[in-house]
């Protein structure tokens, strides 16, 4: 058989990707009519149908999914070196996408990120805020921003964080008029803020442990977020208790908008990670946002 036309590879990949010829051929910039010829091409050298057309969809059928299995990731190898070379240019360039949690966004990321974007400005960084367990190779992601307990094996970790807590707050107006906890199942008779986790779907169980006790408690309420920020405002609006990133509270627990409850119950979890698949790391962009987000340890004061 004669050798495959690597563009029409490029352009089958489009296609099965986007799972439209229109919105492909807008993609690449080409006619439609010039890339429904390009497949159809494809298809008579390989000798097997890879695209089901229908009037309204396109879809691969089973040898065209093994083929987009196959040449997908290889065809990410080779755009990542050609990135590379082109990073050997004066001024490090390139695009990086990052998912993350609104919480690791505002507290690290985004305060390491702003001074070195400024002085590399040919650094291009797109970050989806949330809270769900993206397959970051699949769609598309150069890393993710996740709990150290929570990233994949095979994965390289750089911690961007140090150990942190979740904490319980409520308005001292709340607390005055329903009761201060003083255990985590006594949660269960207050009107608590839930958090809903985006993953699993449900409703997240508030971790507590003391003494090697470890407790999960789920919680009710009137009010249920996926953003720990608005869970502040509510729960300072008197609706109840949140449990929230402490250092997210500072301020209000200082200016005494907020009050922290089962304080000996709130356990660290693990600092966050910044982590990628091994063939992101020879990319001298990318290299630059791992540099800026690093966590480096603070020496002891004697």
């Amino acid at each position: 058989m004669a050798r495959i036309d690597f563009n029409r590879l490029t352009w089958f990949r489009m296609v099965a990707e986007e799972r439209s010829f229109t919105r492909a051929a807008a993609k690449l910039g080409v006619a439609q009519s010039t890339l429904s010829h390009t497949i159809r091409q494809l298809e008579a050298q390989m000798g097997i149908r890879l695209l089901t057309r229908t009037t309204r969809n396109v879809a691969p059928t089973a040898a065209g999914e093994r083929l987009l299995q196959t040449i997908t990731p290889r065809m990410a190898e080779i755009e990542d070196e050609i990135a590379s070379l082109m990073a050997f240019r004066e001024k490090p360039s390139g695009s990086i996408r990052l998912t993350l949690s609104d919480h690791a966004f505002h507290s690290i990321v985004w305060p390491r990120l702003k001074p070195m974007l400024r002085e590399y400005p040919d650094i291009n960084v797109e970050l989806l805020l949330d809270s769900t367990f993206r397959n970051i190779v699949e769609e598309g992601f150069d890393a993710g921003v996740r709990l150290g307990e929570s990233v994949e094996k095979d994965m390289i970790a750089v911690r961007i964080s140090p150990d942190w807590r979740l904490v319980a707050v409520a308005s001292p107006a709340y607390l005055a008029e329903n009761g201060r906890p003083e255990h985590p199942q006594d949660l269960v008779r207050h009107a608590c803020i839930n958090m809903r986790h985006e993953t699993a779907g449900g409703l997240y169980a508030w971790e507590f442990e003391k003494d090697r006790q470890a407790l999960r408690v789920r919680v009710s309420g009137q009010l249920t977020f996926n953003d720990s920020y608005v869970m502040i405002d509510a729960a300072v609006s008197g609706y109840g208790i949140a449990y929230v990133p402490e250092d997210i509270v500072i301020e209000q627990i200082a200016q005494g908008s907020l009050t922290q409850v089962l304080d000996d119950w709130s356990p660290f979890f693990d600092g966050y990670f910044l982590y990628y698949p091994s063939r992101r790391q020879n990319l001298p962009a990318f290299q630059l946002v791992v540099d800026a987000l690093r966590h480096k340890v603070q020496p002891e004061r004697r």
